[in-house]
């Protein structure tokens, strides 16, 4: 999968001031059958945006209008536990969302977001309770490590390899052929003279 390469998003930021929210809240379990990568977007948060008519919740964040087309998600403490389905991730990006903001988030979905695209940036939670309530436009700079919103700048971490692919859209496959001259030495020098 060829991955976009990430430089600067400038959005809204849409909060959901919600904690612990699992792989299974972001994704219901039912809706893990298509074989592509596409197509999750609409689930996202199945339960949550819509009753059991499958009718939209007013009072849920991504039913409103305010929040359309936003790539940055500011979530609660521990975003992303439960299971390992790498499709919650899928589900997020589908929909829109290039940056996922939270105090943590559970290991394999973090590893997730890089495979993916997907930038999480990890904050302190009154850092993240301050972009829940911004209400103006946020600028999300990766080469800077700056997320700038009308009020003020925040600097965030991000280790230096997850930093190169995201910015150079580097999926697996593309990360391993960065190490293709090594790898063919590696064989020409192990190769076992075969015996007749």
């Amino acid at each position: 999968m060829t991955l976009r390469p990430f430089k600067k998003i400038t959005s809204i930021v849409t909060p959901l001031e919600k904690v612990n929210v699992d792989t299974d809240q972001i994704i219901p379990k039912q809706f893990l059958k298509l074989v592509q990568r596409s197509g999750f977007g609409r689930f996202l948060f199945f339960d949550w945006r819509y009753d059991k008519q499958e009718n939209k919740r007013p009072d849920f964040v991504l039913n409103d209008l305010r929040y359309e087309n936003s790539e940055i998600l500011a979530v609660g403490d521990n975003f992303g536990c439960g299971s390992s389905r790498e499709h919650a991730v899928w589900a997020l990006l589908d929909y829109g969302f290039s940056v996922i903001i939270a105090p943590s988030f559970a290991d394999i979905f973090f590893s997730n977001c890089f495979k993916n695209g997907v930038l999480p940036i990890i904050l302190e939670q009154a850092t993240v309770e301050r972009l829940q309530q911004e209400a103006g436009m946020v600028e999300v700079d990766l080469e800077c490590q700056t997320i700038t919103s009308p009020s003020e700048v925040i600097h965030f971490e991000i280790g230096t390899y997850r930093k190169k692919i995201l910015l150079e859209g580097l999926d697996e496959i593309a990360q391993t052929l960065l190490y293709e001259r090594d790898i063919s030495e590696f064989e020409k020098k192990s190769m076992i003279p075969s015996v007749l």
